[in-house]
């Protein structure tokens, strides 16, 4: 059986301009990284998500990379809903989907359980969404209290929102031009389809005003724990070979050695990364064994742990790097490795710290023949899985 088509949609084309600051809200730092990065991060990182698009406003690309890195785009409309009508007709031109989920950048953390839960409603149902019950009490009134709402059978709507494919698609299609839509949900029930519920999460309480972002910052504070692990690692030097370290290429007279690009500092972040969340190491992971990672960026390894770490609901707050070699001198590309690395993982150059020192000529890499490099990675994780 063909496995499905899955597409997560991110709507970030607004301007943010209630949240205040230079930046729209979707690019703005929440819990250390640009808003986006989480909710991007947690859908790349979801084994049944096949690929992730983001909806931006025009000339938003430059804080897009910034943001996420390489990622596909779109540019969306004056509204959200056009916005997600242009995702969707991206997605279109492009042979369609089975099911996509439609997701605000607002709503930063999410979780790998939410998503699970919407894509198992579409077996049954052509749209699905996540909702929270409705704990306040609801009153009428402008200036002066009004009657009470009762709050059976209200909820709150939250995002992602997943639906058939081609069935949210003709929604949009057939929607008035004239008349704006505040989800897409309503749309497809507008045209007679069934909308299943599913558990939603208070994690994913919308970012709108600066008040919001201590909040969310505070509640996802409340639910991690912070882990602290050690990576090492060491490559041999031979003529002939690129030297590559933290993801740059260093000009020299020789290289490093091994079955991927031998990035030996890459591979130690690696390592810690992956020991701050139990994972093994990274050849638990990229067996030397396969053939499929002869001569592989690195790059690779450390962004698979990173994707570990976020489907897991976690946050990398530091990386510490210490290289160990008489040769090269680090010194002249310390910054280059410090920003590619921080591009990498998705962090401020200032959660990045490279050093190096040398074995005072003893030993393997004091006589040249290799370079050593040990990491340390702090990172925050849930202390249990989030439902």
């Amino acid at each position: 059986m063909e496995p499905r088509r899955i597409v997560a949609l991110i709507v970030a084309a607004g301007s943010g301009t209630r949240l205040g600051g230079s930046l729209p809200k979707q690019f703005a730092k929440l819990a250390g990284k640009p808003m986006i990065a989480h909710s991007f991060a947690a859908f790349s990182a979801h084994s049944l998500i096949s690929e992730t698009i983001v909806a931006i406003g025009a000339g938003q690309q430059a804080m897009l990379a910034d943001a996420v890195g390489d990622a596909r785009s779109v540019t969306g409309g004056a509204t959200r809903r056009e916005s997600v009508r242009a995702g969707l007709e991206a997605i279109a031109a492009d042979g369609g989907a089975d099911l996509v989920l439609i997701h605000d950048a607002a709503r930063p953390f999410l979780s790998a359980a939410v998503i699970d839960r919407l894509i198992a409603a579409l077996d049954s149902d052509p749209g699905a969404i996540p909702v929270l019950p409705v704990a306040d009490t609801l009153a009428r009134g402008i200036e002066v209290l009004g009657e009470t709402v009762p709050r059976d059978g209200l909820r709150r709507v939250q995002t992602p929102q997943a639906f058939h494919f081609d069935a949210i698609l003709d929604a949009h299609r057939r929607w008035p031009e004239a008349e704006d839509a505040t989800d897409d949900a309503q749309m497809l029930r507008r045209f007679g389809s069934n909308v299943a519920m599913v558990e939603g999460d208070i994690m994913l309480d919308k970012v709108t005003y600066p008040a919001d972002i201590a909040a969310a910052e505070a509640r996802q504070a409340a639910l991690l724990v912070s882990r602290s692990a050690t990576g090492f690692d060491v490559h041999r030097l031979e003529a002939g070979e690129e030297l590559w370290l933290g993801g740059v290429l260093i000009p020299h007279d020789k290289g490093l050695s091994g079955h991927s690009d031998a990035d030996v500092a890459l591979h130690a972040i690696t390592d810690a990364l992956l020991g701050c969340t139990g994972e093994g190491d990274i050849g638990t992971h990229f067996p030397p064994s396969d053939p499929q990672w002869k001569g592989a960026a690195s790059y690779k390894f450390l962004q698979h742990a990173a994707s570990i770490i976020a489907a897991k609901g976690g946050v990398i707050d530091f990386i510490d790097l210490t290289l160990i070699c008489e040769a090269p001198k680090i010194g002249p590309h310390r910054q280059a490795m410090r920003a590619k690395i921080a591009e990498l993982l998705a962090l401020g150059e200032d959660q990045v710290s490279i050093k190096a020192t040398t074995t005072e000529r003893l030993g393997f890499t004091g006589r040249g023949e290799g370079i050593a490099a040990q990491a340390c990675a702090t990172v925050r994780l849930p202390v249990r899985g989030r439902a």
